[in-house]
């Protein structure tokens, strides 16, 4: 099972940017006992019904998504439509109205085996549902081959560049998206790939470091 934690409390902590004096409208962070995640859900073939969990901390700063479908494969014997597979996480954020947040940085753990002319990418596309339009997107990819023949852990790790920042509502709490999609391509028709994580002991988790800003700014 794949799993997804998000750690709140330790995303205010780290974040890279505290406050500065001036007009460019950063500020300090809200405490974060004031941050919660009310709820979440998911969509996607990558994650179905049925095949997740999902687990909030009681005190709803931490959640955590285990996935049993969202694996990739492509080679003989497997169908087309095992290439590609997306999980779009919906994450309701109650937050001091004062304020609104933008995803700096997150990181991804997970499991990688691709043969020599497969190449596995990992998008990650980034927006609020109040604000469908204004979207932020990363991809990392992997060149089979090599150490990657006989299965790798692999990281990534997205870094938004400033001109990118995609910033919640204010006033309103904020339903921040994060849609997941891993393709497999391959230029050898008898390589085999695969990007899953099925084994309990390799998780994925991801961490986002966040930036606050005073609304009104």
């Amino acid at each position: 099972m794949r799993s997804i934690a998000f750690l709140l409390p330790a995303l205010v902590a780290a974040g890279p940017i505290g406050p500065v004096v001036g007009n460019d409208g950063w500020a300090d962070a809200p405490d974060p006992k004031e941050i919660q995640i009310v709820s979440a859900s998911f969509s996607g073939n990558g994650c179905p019904q049925g095949t997740v969990s999902t687990s909030i901390s009681p005190d709803k700063t931490v959640i955590t998504f285990g996935f049993d479908a969202f694996q990739t494969y492509i080679g003989p014997g497997f169908n087309p439509t095992e290439r590609s597979k997306n999980c779009q996480l919906h994450l309701n954020l109650q937050y001091p109205s004062g304020f609104q947040f933008a995803v700096l940085e997150s990181t991804y753990h997970g499991y990688a085996q691709l043969e020599t002319g497969v190449t596995g990418t990992f998008y990650s596309t980034y927006y609020f549902s109040q604000d469908a339009s204004a979207t932020t997107t990363t991809q990392t990819s992997i060149t089979g081959g090599g150490i990657w023949e006989q299965g790798q852990v692999y990281t990534k790790t997205d870094q938004i560049p400033t001109a990118s920042y995609i910033f919640s509502p204010c006033g309103a709490n904020g339903i921040l998206n994060i849609n997941n999609r891993i393709a497999l391509t391959s230029t050898n028709s008898s390589a085999i790939g695969l990007i899953t994580d099925d084994d309990a002991t390799v998780a994925l988790t991801q961490q986002i470091n966040i930036a606050w800003r005073s609304c009104g700014n």
